[in-house]
C-alpha cells in the first residue's frame, strides 16, 4: 500500500466558485483507475499543539496499491486536467508519500 498525502495552501483572496471548483476537482481524483481510496479534508478543529500544522487549506490523501500504481496516477488523463485547471489556484503544495 503506498499512502499518496497532498497537502495545498490556496492562493489568498480566491472566490467562492473558484474554492467551489477546486473541491470538484480534487474530488474527481478518485475517479482513476490506479486509485483505490481518496480523502479530502480540511484542518481539523483540534487543539492546537506546537507539532501541529493547521496552516494549509486542504489535504488530499490517495491509496494506491504500490509505486507502479502510484506512477500510473501521476500520468492518468484525469489528474493532468486537474492540475491544469487547479494549478493557478495555489501558492505551495507539499507532498509526503509513504509504503
Amino acid at each position: 500500500m503506498l499512502v499518496h498525502t497532498v497537502l495545498f495552501w490556496l492562493k489568498k483572496g480566491l472566490s467562492f466558485e473558484e474554492r467551489d471548483t477546486f473541491h470538484k476537482e480534487v474530488k474527481a481524483l478518485g475517479a482513476i483507475s490506479s486509485v483505490d481510496q481518496l480523502f479530502i479534508g480540511q484542518p481539523a478543529g483540534t487543539t492546537k499543539r506546537p507539532v501541529i500544522d493547521d496552516t494549509y487549506d486542504y489535504c488530499l490523501t490517495v491509496m494506491l496499491e504500490d509505486v507502479p500504481a502510484h506512477d500510473a496516477y501521476q500520468e492518468d488523463p484525469i489528474h493532468l486536467e486537474f492540475i491544469k485547471n487547479c494549478s493557478h489556484m495555489w501558492e505551495r503544495v507539499k507532498i509526503y508519500d509513504a509504503e
